[in-house]
This record gives C-alpha cells, structure tokens and sequence, in this order.
C-alpha cells in the first residue's frame, strides 16, 4: 500500500506528493515545488529513504523545488525527455514571472511509457499522456487504484493547453486513454486542487461530458 503525503506550495499552489511504500522507509517524491522544504524536513522526520525525485512535467510550479530536494536526498531525478527543453529552461520559466530559482540538476532518467518505478515493495507504471505539455506523464500504481496525474486533469477542470508545446487535442486523447480507462474507483492526485476519481471526472467533469458546452472525452 502506497501513503501518500501532500505538500501544497505558496504561489501557485502547486502539489508536490511524498509517496511511502506502507510499511517501509522506500518513498519517491513527485513533482517538488515550492513546498520543497516541507518535504524535505517530512523525509528527515521519518527517515525515509528516497528512491527518485518523479517530474510528471517540466513546468516552473512543478520543478521549482528539484535543486532543494536533490541536495538533500541525492536522489535521481527522472523525466520525459519530450520536456527536457522546457526543463533546461526552469530559470527562464521563473523569470517570466519575476521570480529566480536554483537551475536544477540534469535528469538521471528519462522516463518512457510503459516504464516501472519500483520502490521498496511499490511500484508506479509510467503512462506518457501530452498535452498539457509534450512530455507529461502519469504515474499510475493499479495495485494501489491511484495515479499522479498532475496537470491533466483536475477535480472538475482539465489541464490548460495555451503554454508552449500545449495542444488540446492531444490533452483530450490523453485523458480518455490514460486517464478514462482506469478503473473508476481510481484515486486521482492532481498537480493542483483537491484529490479526486476516475468516476467523479468522467460523470461530472464538465470538460468531459456533453454539457456545458464540454464533450465526451
């Protein structure tokens, strides 16, 4: 059994998620942000031991938080190269909205669909769902019935796609195909927001039904 903790930034209020294999010291954080702190002194507190910094996307609010972590857990830093130019860009990110970050470190991995992420007894599937951005990815524990889903889709919403490398056509494929065939009890962490199901989504989403000017995904 997977535990996991949220950590919600100021800001952007993104979600970074500290993963624990239940049971065991084995964790993975996905998608350090500006809580990076928070996680890193939870990770001290419990002596964890942490297997891989997880990036679902290399969008500033998602990866702000990497150096910090890295520094600290000297853990590898895995990510799909599709977002690799936006990674390599963190810095610049940062600075079209005033802000400075500490570049972080070159990825470890790079992530493909269909790739296992083993950790301690758990384990996260790799499903690469573009979109939001051309390298996004889900991590996806069917044992567990949950997925880290990011920026795909949220708690009534879907992720935006008018950042660079967006295409809503593609974000749309990407939700009925890896995120829609998942089973409906599925518990779903978005990048931002409340956690939520597979269920909840595909019968109230307004972006993902016919209504409200939405469409069935």
């Amino acid at each position: 059994m997977i535990e996991v903790h949220t950590f919600t930034g100021p800001g952007f209020g993104e979600n970074t998620y500290l993963a624990v294999c239940g049971g065991s010291p084995d964790a993975v954080v996905i998608d350090p942000g500006a809580a990076a702190a928070e996680v890193v002194r939870q990770i001290e507190h419990e002596r964890l031991r942490v297997h891989a910094i997880l990036i679902t996307h290399a969008h500033l609010d998602h990866v702000e938080g990497i150096s910090l972590l890295a520094r600290h857990t000297r853990a590898p830093v895995a990510l799909h190269p599709a977002d690799r130019p936006l990674y390599d860009r963190a810095a610049d990110q940062a600075a079209t909205f005033g802000v400075t970050i500490e570049a972080p470190p070159a990825p470890d991995r790079a992530l493909a669909h269909g790739d296992r992420i083993e950790f301690g007894g758990c384990a996260l599937e790799v499903r690469h769902a573009p979109g939001h951005s051309p390298g996004h990815v889900i991590f996806h524990a069917p044992e567990c019935r949950l997925a880290f889903v990011a920026d795909v889709v949220f708690a009534g919403s879907i992720g935006r796609t008018d950042l660079p490398g967006g295409d809503y056509r593609r974000l749309m494929r990407s939700i009925r195909e890896q995120v829609l065939t998942l089973p409906d009890d599925t518990r779903l962490f978005p990048g931002h927001g409340p956690e939520t199901t597979v269920c909840r989504e595909r019968v109230g989403n307004p972006f993902l039904i016919p209504h409200y000017g939405g469409e069935l995904a």
